[in-house]
């Protein structure tokens, strides 16, 4: 515990409210990209710790959220096939889709398995034989060398009965969409420390550049969060806009260079829906030709499945830091956990489960 305590020391997570309280002159915009960040802000208080001048907005970095419906419905299609059966982690069992969730595919007879990681999967594959084995493969760069792994493994093994559907998308793109667009307020990124952890932040000091914003990597605990907050703030007030790593313990510039070297030899960059949001060119990986025998969307033939989304939940939006959960009129009423219109009311870190379990309504 030594090495988490220390970052949740009260002393320190006081030092730094006070340093940001000093530096700050004006009001400023600040996202956190991970929705694992905004969990730890609204779980600690930290937003009430906070001078006034800062607004804390909430980015797309929680990978069941932009799930594009596209894909849920696309699952839901596989995993109601008799030969199928269909394995997942468990935040995605209740993401809703047009008509019902996994869940309720499993409850009208599914098999549908929750796993902790796609080699599982494989193991379930080679018990099975006789049935077409498909992991549902979402997520940011974090978890894409484990899903690109099994694909070596099955391939390895000459498993012919084990499938993903793929669901992978990448942080830049998705921050060029957010500064890019005409409605933008972020004038400060707090960038997901797993994710650089793996990617390193090589690729955030032109961003931050060719919009004018600074790029904080940080961890997930408050003096982590606190760190990357002063870190923004001394920039803004200086009129610097740099990447800068506050996450040294974890992360480096390069990242881990093995696994990067493994999805790129399984995955290829493509274009993603991201869910409420739209298609972000550039933003998803897929599978490479070679490993196409690997790919369930063409073994199934989900392809055409094209649904509309809700009029109703606003996550798009809060996503990409216009707006906050208390602002959808739905929210805590008609959407709730239990019954939830998008996939940020049931993400273990979505932004509307975090406002729903950690404010008072």
């Amino acid at each position: 515990m030594k090495y988490l305590q220390e970052f949740r020391d009260p002393k320190s997570v006081n030092v730094l409210v006070e340093e940001i309280r000093r530096t700050i002159t004006r009001p400023w915009v600040i996202m956190e990209i991970c929705g694992g960040q905004t969990h730890a802000i609204m779980r600690y208080g930290l937003e009430q710790l906070l001078p006034p001048e800062i607004e804390l907005v909430h980015g797309p970095g929680c990978p069941v959220c932009v799930t594009s419906l596209e894909l849920i419905d696309k699952a839901l299609a596989i995993a109601s096939q008799t030969t199928v059966i269909f394995t997942s982690y468990g935040d995605m069992l209740r993401v809703p889709g047009s008509k019902q969730d996994l869940s309720s595919v499993r409850a009208g007879g599914g098999d549908i398995r929750v796993v902790y990681s796609p080699l599982d999967a494989i193991e379930i594959a080679r018990q099975n034989p006789d049935k077409q084995v498909v992991f549902f493969a979402i997520g940011f760069e974090t978890t894409a060398p484990a899903n690109c792994m099994s694909v070596l493994q099955a391939k390895a093994l000459g498993l012919q009965n084990f499938r993903l559907l793929v669901s992978h998308v990448c942080v830049p793109p998705a921050m060029h969409t957010v500064l890019g667009s005409p409605e933008n307020r972020v004038q400060g990124f707090l960038a997901a420390g797993h994710v650089c952890a793996v990617m390193g932040y090589w690729e955030y000091p032109p961003i931050a550049h060719q919009y004018g914003v600074p790029i904080i990597v940080t961890g997930f605990e408050p003096v982590d969060i606190l760190q990357g907050i002063l870190l923004t703030v001394r920039q803004l007030e200086q009129g610097r806009a740099e990447a800068e790593n506050a996450y040294s313990r974890v992360v480096t510039y390069r990242g881990n260079e093995t696994a990067q070297a493994v999805i790129d030899k399984v995955f290829t960059i493509c274009d993603r829906k991201w869910r409420g949001i739209g298609t972000i060119p550039a933003s998803g990986w897929c599978l490479r030709p070679e490993y196409a025998d690997f790919d369930a969307e063409q073994l199934f033939a989900v392809e055409q499945i094209k649904p509309e989304e809700s009029s109703i939940c606003i996550a798009g939006k809060i996503l990409q830091g216009l707006n906050k959960p208390p602002d959808c009129p739905a929210f805590a009423s008609q959407c709730t956990p239990e019954r939830p219109f998008g996939a940020t009311m049931v993400s273990a870190e979505g932004a509307c489960a975090a406002y729903y379990r950690y404010t008072r309504r």
